[in-house]
């Protein structure tokens, strides 16, 4: 491992509108190999912080480094995976074809995809388990292989760091846990920052739980408590921890 983080954000602020705050003075130190779980209210900043990150978005104030380069040099080291897929059922594309997006940017910008783009997506769709469904239609596809899918795609242009905006909604229980038991084994390589409404995602795997609400707080998953969480959300919630069997115990607070 290196000692520079993988991400340092500095007494950082953003604001859509003037005088409207989302984040203020924000400080944020993501190590190697670490894997964050960002947790808070809607509207609390999640997402426009991950937008932050990938550089789409550029601080109102303060700083914010990827592998110690602006977000927008480091984008070829950055693998995401947006909230919503964005792509039309109806459309006939394959899984092969979608994974290939994942490739855009890291060679020729016309003409069609290079035999070493062919590779990283076959080796990005192996390291998940799906380069049997490489001819299969997208829309085809189950909720969980949909999500297998498009963190192949994620994986495709070989990151280092992978930014993943709710990967579990909308997942029932069984297939959620597989694909948090795929999240841990690729933390075994990669740094994974993720944004989840669903506190119950704070599992045993998950290193470190920022609260994002406006400001951040950062604990260590072990430190977090029920009554830590009730603040950021400003009402009372349930927490669900898994453990590696699936099964779930509940906290009330």
């Amino acid at each position: 491992m290196t000692h520079e983080p993988v991400i340092a954000i500095e007494r950082m602020s953003f604001a859509y509108e003037p005088g409207r705050p989302v984040l203020a003075d924000v400080d944020l130190v993501v190590h190697e190999r670490d894997f964050v779980c960002l947790v808070g209210p809607n509207g609390g900043g999640k997402t426009t912080l991950i937008r932050l990150m990938l550089g789409l978005l550029r601080p109102t104030r303060g700083s914010i480094r990827v592998f110690g380069r602006s977000p927008q040099e480091a984008r070829l080291r950055v693998g995401y995976m947006p909230q919503h897929a964005h792509l039309d059922p109806r459309f006939p594309v394959n899984v092969m074809d979608v994974v290939l997006m994942g490739r855009l940017g890291t060679g020729r910008r016309f003409g069609p995809y290079r035999s070493v783009d062919k590779a990283a997506a076959i080796e990005a769709m192996r390291r998940v388990g799906v380069d049997d469904l490489r001819g299969r239609s997208f829309s085809s596809l189950s909720g969980g292989q949909r999500q297998r899918v498009l963190i192949a795609r994620a994986l495709a242009c070989g990151p280092d760091l992978l930014l993943l905006d709710e990967p579990t909604a909308n997942l029932d229980p069984h297939v959620e846990g597989e694909f948090c038991g795929l999240l841990r084994e690729l933390n075994r390589r990669l740094t994974i920052v993720l944004v989840s409404h669903d506190v119950g995602f704070v599992s045993e795997f998950v290193k470190t739980v920022v609260c994002v609400n406006r400001q951040v707080v950062t604990h260590p998953t072990s430190e977090l408590s029920g009554r830590m969480i009730s603040e950021v959300y400003g009402y009372d919630v349930r927490m669900v921890r898994h453990d590696h069997g699936g099964a779930r115990a509940h906290e009330d607070v």
